[in-house]
């Protein structure tokens, strides 16, 4: 296989794309990307109104999208919907685990209820719907790949230690399933962003997003955050022919941060 190959406009003909979270922000990002490639995409989250939005831009584009909310907390809802996505597209080839949420808080200060609710979404989340779709994979003996979006964490994460464990948590099950389901040609890797400039950081106080803008670059070895592109060719690669032999891997797209610097004070 040439590298125009590898590279062509078409590098995901035919292909379903599934991408949770897939109502804005790096999700979106992720749907526009692999339907651009020729991918038909399906997108969930749990807000029908950003869903709505997403699937006119998409479908503007010319792309193909199933588009239904989705809580991904609840595993039966997650075979559901699957399922629905299957009879609109046809079964599903890539799975793209994005979505998650969290908020900053020192750990003391985090209520029981909050860490249920992200240990809930990111870690038992990307679970449930790694399940309902491998399941599927392998009942029709089709080869598939999960990608999951996690989080740099590697050297702790002050400020936010209940996603940094739930996280933490994903890139283990990813090298466990990529073990176990390699017989049936399911590939299982993770992208781990690091500070990235997306409509994630409205959700976060306006001390924070300064903060985050003109103090964090200074930590990276790069110089600047990242941008929601940056992280979608990442997956458009691990999802495409370029990454037909890579599972149980994570890939850092962080401009350096994970082997050096700091973002939040200790």
């Amino acid at each position: 296989m040439r590298a125009s190959e590898v590279f062509r406009s078409d590098l995901l003909a035919d292909q379903v794309v599934v991408v949770t979270g897939g109502g804005s922000g790096i999700g979106l990002a992720i749907a526009e990307e692999c339907a651009a490639l020729g991918a038909r995409v399906a997108i969930g989250a749990r807000k029908a109104e950003r869903l709505e939005g997403a699937a006119a831009d998409l479908r503007a584009g010319g792309a193909t999208v199933f588009a239904a909310p989705l809580d991904i907390r609840d595993p039966e809802a997650c075979d559901a919907w699957t399922a629905e996505v299957e009879a609109a597209l046809g079964p599903v080839d890539v799975l793209v685990n994005n979505a998650g949420g969290q908020f900053p808080s020192p750990a003391l200060h985090i209520r029981p209820k909050g860490w249920r609710a992200v240990i809930d979404t990111n870690l038992n989340g990307t679970w449930f719907m790694s399940q309902a779709v491998a399941k599927r994979m392998q009942a029709s003996k089709r080869p598939g790949r999960i990608i999951n979006i996690v989080a740099n964490m590697w050297r702790g994460f002050p400020g936010m230690a209940h996603t940094g464990a739930a996280r933490a948590g994903v890139v283990n099950l990813t090298k466990s399933l990529a073990l176990e389901w390699a017989r049936h040609g399911i590939l299982v890797n993770a992208v781990a962003p690091g500070v990235i400039r997306s409509s994630g950081l409205e959700t976060y106080p306006e001390a924070v997003r300064a903060q985050i803008e003109t103090e964090v670059p200074k930590h990276i070895p790069l110089k600047r955050l990242g941008t929601m592109e940056d992280v979608a060719w990442a997956v458009a690669y691990l999802a495409g022919p370029p990454g037909r032999y890579i599972t149980g891997e994570t890939l850092c797209v962080d401009g350096g941060q994970a082997h050096w610097g700091t973002v939040f004070p200790v």
